[in-house]
């Protein structure tokens, strides 16, 4: 039997979060999402568990200070990004730019269906 769609999110997920972890060695991968999205300058909460307390570890190593990355940080952070695309393209080879469009736009378009309507 084919497995559906929710037994590959989940153990994509559990893969990306193992393999990004071990791939970037000095961070975790949702430490790496606190740490890009301060570095892009995002005020915008992230929808993630451990969110918070990837801030706290990140303030703790003395990358971030009141939610913005110190010059420490911003270090850590260009070295990060260098394993992250390397990670990444790790992650997507043999696949398609258009086939991981799609594969976004599917998987967007079925959150939207599942998330909860405003109001």
């Amino acid at each position: 039997m084919e497995k559906p769609i929710g037994y590959w999110l989940k153990h994509l997920d559990n893969l990306l979060e193992n393999s990004m972890d071990e791939a970037l060695q000095t961070t975790s991968r949702r430490e790496w999402q606190v740490l890009n999205a301060a570095a892009q300058g995002s005020t915008d909460p992230m929808p993630f568990e451990g969110v918070r307390e990837a801030a706290e570890r990140l303030t703790a190593k003395g990358w971030l200070a009141d939610g913005l990355l110190t010059d420490t940080g911003r270090a850590a952070h260009a070295r990060i990004a260098e394993q992250v695309g390397r990670f990444r393209r790790q992650a997507i080879e043999g696949v398609s730019p258009q086939e991981y469009q799609a594969t976004v736009d599917v998987l967007r378009r079925m959150a939207a269906n599942l998330s909860p309507l405003p109001g």
